[in-house]
Formats: structure tokens, sequence, C-alpha cells
């Protein structure tokens, strides 16, 4: 009688005790498909079932050499083996091998660089640097905007919906794109700190600025006193064709952030700070910016682009595409340069990409409704261009 007793007590325990059990879970604020990468090489993802897709979207746009490219994985490999993070409070040479690497290859060999880890980090520091310099409050920034979701990042990006009220206090005045009118207007005032604007709009819809309008901006925000910062972090880096966006148009901004391509996967992003501008100890700082490892990521990123051409395949092969989906009767207008292209449909475009994921297996990014955001590595072939395009065919 004592063993039953002993048993029923010890099932009651095993049955109370699973049910107060508790599991920590993901906070559940991203929609995910049912697909789970399990490996990639270039231009190309498997899931666990083998499947093989092809990637047009990068990632949001940050595979820029390819997945799992050979001298990226052994370059971080190499680092790792030797030290693979310590803080700012010590010399970190590769910081200065990154830096002058990035300044020939972008044309700003004059700029200073600092380093930190995500795109919405650079910009929110970029708009406290505008503001120590010239000790103004008020941002200008464009009717459309993405720049992040941090506290100022997400307070200049124009879509309510991300602000939170404790993200409300900065004054920020929002303009229609590419008026150039109602931005000297505005700047004339002399009480904007910065006025803040993408190379391409991505989220935007693909958007690009007319040259004429940037370099009418830059004039303005020179004549009174405002900093031009340029948010190069998914127009920048090859990606367009050339290595920043707004080169298109012959300027050159007080201040360029950088990220998403710029690691290939790896998180690390900056700013490109023009000459005018004086460091001071204490005003930014940063724990795991510029770390050995995302200073290898970086340095190989740079090397291969340079090795395999990069920016120039981009440039050609987005020609190529922009060209061959013009001539594409469903679709309604493409947009964009180099490898950052926007395809508009008249209908909603919902059912068309879940097609295409599903039954052709190519990733594709969106925004809003009807518009596509194809984004794929730089290193993308002629062979596979035509290979999405085939699919793109079977679908539309």
């Amino acid at each position: 009688m004592n063993i039953i007793c002993w048993s029923l007590r010890l099932v009651i325990f095993i049955v109370l005790n699973g049910k107060s059990k508790k599991i920590m879970k993901i906070f559940d604020v991203y929609p995910r498909w049912n697909i789970e990468p399990v490996k990639a090489s270039g231009c190309k993802i498997y899931d666990r079932d083998g499947v093989e897709y092809l990637d047009f979207y990068g990632g949001h746009a940050v595979i820029s050499i390819g997945h799992s490219h050979p001298k990226y994985v052994a370059k971080i490999t190499e680092q790792l083996n030797n030290i693979g993070f310590y803080s700012n409070s010590v010399r970190i040479p590769l910081q200065d091998e990154y830096a002058e690497k990035l300044g020939k290859a972008s044309g700003y060999p004059d700029y200073s660089l600092f380093m930190v880890n995500s795109g919405a980090e650079a910009n929110e520091n970029a708009l406290k640097l505008a503001a120590f310099h010239n000790n103004r409050n008020k941002v200008v920034a464009f009717h459309h905007s993405f720049h992040g979701r941090t506290s100022a990042a997400v307070r200049v990006t124009d879509n309510l919906k991300y602000q939170a009220s404790i993200n409300r206090n900065l004054e920020v005045v929002f303009l229609p794109l590419n008026d150039i009118q109602a931005v000297e207007e505005t700047l004339r005032k002399k009480d904007v700190s910065s006025v803040i604007i993408e190379g391409i709009q991505g989220i935007g819809g693909i958007v690009v600025p007319e040259p004429e309008f940037l370099q009418q901006l830059s004039a303005v925000c020179r004549e009174t006193g405002t900093v031009l910062i340029l948010d190069e972090i998914q127009s920048g880096y090859g990606r367009t064709g050339k290595f920043f966006a707004h080169q298109y148009a012959g300027i050159r901004p007080d201040i360029i952030t950088i990220a998403k391509g710029m690691g290939n996967g790896f998180p690390v992003s900056g700013m490109l700070i023009a000459p005018q501008f004086k460091a001071v100890s204490g005003e930014l700082g940063t724990t795991f910016g510029g770390n050995h490892l995302a200073c290898a990521a970086a340095i190989a990123v740079l090397e291969v682009m340079k090795e395999e051409r990069l920016v120039e395949n981009a440039a050609e092969i987005g020609e190529y595409l922009i060209g061959e989906l013009k001539k594409i009767p469903q679709i309604k207008e493409v947009r964009g340069r180099g490898l950052m292209i926007g395809m508009e449909f008249a209908e909603p475009i919902k059912e068309l990409r879940n097609n295409l994921l599903f039954g052709e297996k190519i990733f594709t990014g969106v925004t809003g409704t009807h518009v596509f955001r194809l984004l794929p590595p730089l290193s993308l072939s002629k062979e596979l261009a035509d290979e999405f395009l085939k699919r793109l065919n079977k679908v539309v």
C-alpha cells in the first residue's frame, strides 16, 4: 500500500512540475515564412530539405559579395583563431587598415571613419554629430523615408506606426522628395541642424532622387550651415554601380552612413565624416563597433569587391536586368540603379510574390503592396539573371 501511495505521489509531482515548466520564446514581432535556410553559396540558398532558392533579396541588401565567399570565411576564421573581440580601449590596427582601404575604394580618402554596429546606430550618431557641430536641434527628412528604428533614427523615418511616444520629441520637418523650393524655404531660417536623405529610397519604393535636386540640396546646405547626411545604408557599397548612389550627382555630403553590404552579413556599420568635423573625446562611443571580427569581415568584403570587380558587375548586370524587366508588359514601372531595382505592378503583388517564393523558389523583397525590391548579391551572373527572368515570366 505504501508503494502504491508513493508511486501516486510521484506521478502527481511529475505532472504538476511539468505543467509549471516555462520555456523562453522569441518575442513574436516578425512574420516568418516556413522556410529554414541551412546553407548558402554565392547567390543561392538551401533549406533543411535541400531545396535550392535563388536569392534576389540578399537578406535586406546585406549580402554583397555572395553567401559564404571562401575568402570572407577564411579571413573571419583566421581572425577568430587569433582574437575575436576587445573594446576600443586598446589599439586595433585592423581599424586603420580598413579605413585606408575604404577611403580608396569609396573616393573619400580625406574623410574620417567612425564604426558602429547597425544602420540605425550609424544614423543615430550622424544626427548627434551634426547637432554637436552646429548646436541646432531641428532635422529635415523626406516623405516615405526610412532611416532605422532607434530613437532619433525612427523619428526621421516617415512612418508613425514605427514610433512610440518617447520617440517624438525630436523636431522633424518632412518635405517632398525632389522639391528644392520647400527645402530652401525651410533651411533659410538657419535653425535646422541636418538634412538626412537616402541615396535611393528603399522601403519608400526604390525612388531615386533627381541628380539636380541633390546638387541644389548640397549647395543650400553649405550656404545655411546645415549638415547634409547621406544615408547610403542600403544604396551604398557598390549596389547601384557606383560605390555610393549620391556619386551619380557628383556631390560630397558632410556625413555618409554605411551598413548592410559592408560586412556581408556580419553586423558592422559606420559613418564617413568630412574634414571640417572635429573629434571630441566622449562625444561618440561604442562597445562593439570596430571590433576585430567586424574589421576582418569588412576588409574581406572590400578586397573581394576589388578583386572581382563587383561594383562594375553591379552596374553591368543591373543595366541588363532593368532593360529586360522593362520589356515585361505586366510591370507598370521599373526603377532603380545597378542591383537596387524596384518593379511596380498595377495590382497587389502578394500572391505573385508567394508564387515566386514557393513555386519558383526565388527570394525577393517588397515595399508596400505593389512594389518588388530586387537586391541580389553584387556577384550576380548574367546566367542567374536570365534564370530569374525566365521564372518571373512564368508567373506574371
